[in-house]
């Protein structure tokens, strides 16, 4: 029996939003693609290390992680069932066999003690009902001189790429959807260096990182894209379908601008901290 402490997320992830997660691993990719170089410096993963991924849903960066550590492994944790079916499979598919993957809560999860070079995080760690508890419990299983890199939210711009090209949204995103819940929980930067100074950590260092996202081959595509995301779909939930189909009109015509040849590209920025356990 699976040890959770986070409730509230464990199902949310297992419900409608993981799902979307699952069915649809390429634009959520393709959102956070762009972070990955950043990250993935930051960790420094060595071919022999042992990884740890926290919240790693469909297993993306499991699976780059693994490729990095080529004679190590890397172990994904994330408290989705569907996401964790879609990593697997992708693992297999590409014939990756030092990536595992486990379900539980990594809040609380027995990892082994000391076993871990490095942890990883694209953004899995905000959703901790106890983020002190959560990154007590990561530090424990790194090894001493072990390394933390995990990537978090910043506060949305109002002049930002996303925020005018979905500003028929705006009014009515009025609060976050049950998977989303604590995804603002480490958007500032002093309570970041609190929760991980308690949590054990030292030589914590954070930096801002810009990247382009990309949330669809046409502006029509992302819109779509956009509006069904778990925040969204939430948020316009009480609506019927020719309003949502306004303000999927609204979005699509905002996004035109930010159309390339490679897709609609817009500048997302996020924080990336670095730790270590001493």
């Amino acid at each position: 029996m699976l040890n959770i402490a986070n409730t509230q997320q464990a199902e949310a992830w297992n419900g409608w939003e993981g799902q979307h997660w699952a069915d649809n691993p390429g634009y959520y990719n393709g959102m956070l693609d762009g972070f990955n170089e950043a990250l993935f410096t930051a960790a420094a993963i060595q071919p022999d290390d042992q990884v740890l991924d926290i919240g790693c849903g469909t297993g993306r960066t499991t699976l780059l992680a693994a490729g990095r550590a080529a004679r190590g492994t890397a172990l994904g944790i994330d408290l989705s069932a569907p996401m964790l079916e879609r990593a697997r499979a992708d693992a297999a598919a590409q014939g990756v066999t030092n990536a595992v993957f486990e379900q539980g809560d990594a809040q609380v999860h027995a990892f082994a003690e000391g076993k871990y070079d490095v942890v990883i995080s694209r953004g899995g760690v905000m959703f901790f009902a106890d983020l002190v508890a959560g990154f007590t419990n990561i530090a424990r299983a790194l090894r001493p001189g072990g390394r933390l890199a995990i990537i978090t939210s910043v506060p949305g711009s109002p002049d930002g790429d996303y925020a005018r090209a979905t500003a028929a949204l705006r009014d009515h995103m009025r609060g976050p959807s049950p998977a989303a819940q604590g995804m603002m929980s480490m958007i500032d930067p002093a309570r970041i260096h609190q929760v991980l100074a308690d949590a054990g950590y030292t030589a914590i260092d954070m930096t801002i990182i810009e990247a382009m996202e990309s949330l669809g081959r046409t502006a029509d595509e992302a819109a779509t894209n956009i509006c069904a995301m778990g925040p969204v779909r939430f948020n316009l939930s009480h609506l019927d379908e020719p309003a949502i189909a306004t303000i999927r009109d609204e979005v699509r015509e905002g996004l035109r601008p930010y159309e390339t040849p490679e897709g609609v590209q817009l500048r997302a920025r996020v924080r990336l901290t670095t730790a270590t356990r001493p």
